[in-house]
């Protein structure tokens, strides 16, 4: 959510930030025309309230002087009919202030490139080697079937299409991902572990964003609930409606949870194999720290999720998302793409955001600067970032294309075998 001092100290410079998200109309306009009436309505009501307060005291010293009081009673019900009728009109200002906000996206960081699609995103960095492979490398789904251990049929007649069941010791590899990653952030990154919800309100999923603009990609209970489509949700969510001591911060919170997406917007694509899943597992990053300190967390998060694909030695490359690819509540992105030798191209498997203050408006978290005077200082918005650490299914896809042997097996990353009995091969 936007600060409404900002918009009106300079619409012009806040339509002018939002054309590059591809947002054309003057979105400032009509959240300014409701805001302006709104402000009239409650300066009228103020002068009103004041009038009737006098007329009141009025009304108490005329009966004490056994005076008339009929003309004054009767200014004193028309300025109450008033008021009630300027009141009414509130609500219906108040909602359309509020719905203009609420559909706008974050403002872009000064970094963030111009551009239309991930066409625009630029890369910053590559890590590891890529095999080359004897053979044609086969896809992770073919491997899997190969083994016996990934079932797509029997997830399909379970409950239909973008599910898929592991066995053995493909079950056993998911798990050890993301005992791995979860143990990697609380024991060598300072995260600490969380195990949140699965199930949030409507007012959770609206504090980070997925409300009211992405309700068709998400899974909604009969009692008005939702299942998570990242943990971001909850874990970002424990500091809404707070004020947190500086000296508290920065707040890390990490968790291991499955996420849950419709990906109504993915018809058609990805439809072979676990890329593109309506449950998945996912180990998921949170920081909540102070405006200074935002930008070099961000370079933090976004190297303890590298050093989970570096441990792994899976090849990967950080891309830094122009303004046409970042997301709805981010200011700036890096998604952290690994390579799958069986498409023969890089996939998204994390990404770091850093929201700045448009989460922590739209929950009301903020924070107590350290005091300076005798006075304590005034409570401001913390900035929230979130990151995956990363998507448990792309790792598994990417360990099983990257570590496919001629002979179908698949070798078992050097990080991953003590959660693996010891164990060095699949197959």
């Amino acid at each position: 959510m936007h600060d409404l001092k900002t918009i009106r100290d300079n619409p012009e410079a806040f339509d002018a930030a939002l054309r590059r998200r591809g947002v054309t109309h003057a979105a400032s306009a009509a959240i300014m025309r409701g805001d302006h009436e709104r402000r009239s309505i409650s300066a009228e009501l103020q002068s009103l309230q004041t009038e009737r307060n006098t007329i009141a005291r009025q009304i108490g010293q005329a009966k004490r002087d056994q005076a008339d009081t009929t003309m004054l009673e009767a200014r004193g019900s028309a300025i109450r009919a008033a008021m009630e009728a300027l009141e009414s009109r509130l609500p219906a200002l108040d909602d359309a202030v509020n719905d203009g906000l609420d559909g706008l996206p974050n403002l872009l960081d000064p970094d963030v490139p111009d551009g239309p699609d991930e066409s625009g995103n630029v890369e910053q960095s590559r890590f590891g080697r890529i095999t080359n492979f004897e053979t044609p490398p086969k896809q992770h789904f073919e491997l899997g079937e190969a083994l016996g251990l990934m079932d797509f049929a029997t997830a399909g007649k379970i409950a239909g299409s973008r599910f898929t069941i592991l066995r053995g010791d493909l079950a056993r590899l998911e798990r050890a991902l993301g005992q791995f990653m979860i143990d990697l952030h609380t024991a060598e990154h300072g995260y600490t572990e969380i195990a949140p919800p699965l199930l949030v309100n409507r007012e959770a999923m609206f504090g980070t964003g997925q409300l009211p603009k992405f309700e068709a990609d998400l899974f909604k209970t009969t009692d008005d609930r939702y299942l998570i489509p990242t943990a971001e949700v909850p874990l970002t969510n424990i500091a809404a409606g707070e004020i947190i001591d500086a000296a508290r911060l920065p707040l890390r919170f990490t968790a291991l949870t499955p996420s849950f997406r419709s990906e109504a917007g993915a018809s058609g694509r990805d439809t072979r194999g676990m890329l593109r899943q309506h449950q998945f597992w996912k180990v998921e990053m949170v920081s909540i720290t102070t405006p200074e300190t935002s930008a070099d967390e961000h370079e933090r998060m976004t190297r303890c999720a590298e050093t989970v694909l570096e441990r792994l030695d899976l090849p990967y490359r950080r891309m830094l998302l122009c303004a046409g690819d970042t997301g709805f509540a981010a200011a700036k992105t890096y998604d952290l793409e690994v390579w799958l030798p069986g498409q023969g191209m890089y996939r998204e498997i994390s990404s770091c955001s850093n929201c700045g203050a448009f989460q922590a408006r739209r929950m009301n978290a903020r924070y107590r600067p350290a005091q300076s005077g005798a006075k304590p200082a005034k409570p401001e918005f913390v900035h929230t970032l979130n990151g995956s650490g990363i998507a448990v299914g792309r790792a598994l896809i990417a360990v099983l294309e990257n570590y496919q042997n001629t002979d179908g097996t698949i070798t078992i990353p050097e990080a991953l075998r003590p959660y693996m009995a010891g164990k060095s091969r699949i197959g």
